[in-house]
This record gives structure tokens, sequence and C-alpha cells, in this order.
């Protein structure tokens, strides 16, 4: 069985399981009733509406 000769360092350690935390943009859609970007699931913030209902008053 293969033996290491050194010991791997924190930063050695630390900076490779780090590559698995980067983050992605978050996801756009278009909002079917004034056409903004939005994010998915949630109340569109130009117009308030989501889900075919006005949910915020939007000025």
């Amino acid at each position: 069985m293969a033996v290491p000769k050194k010991k791997t360092s924190k930063m050695k350690t630390r900076s490779r399981r780090a590559s698995a935390w980067k983050l992605n943009a978050p996801p756009r859609s278009v909002c079917p009733r004034c056409s903004a970007t939005k994010v998915p699931h949630i109340v569109c913030p130009e117009c308030g509406w989501y889900k075919d209902r006005q949910a915020v008053e939007v000025d």
C-alpha cells in the first residue's frame, strides 16, 4: 500500500476542498407579464406579479 512521504499541508488540503464550493450564478427566467428578467419562483421585482396574480404593490 502506498504511503505519502510528507504530510499534506493545511493550505493544500483546504484549497483542494474549497474547489467544490464554487458558487454558480442564480438561474434567470423571463416574467410572462412584463418580460423582465427575474429569479424563478420569486415575485417579479418590476411588476409585482407571481403566478397570474398581483402579489406585491410596486410603485
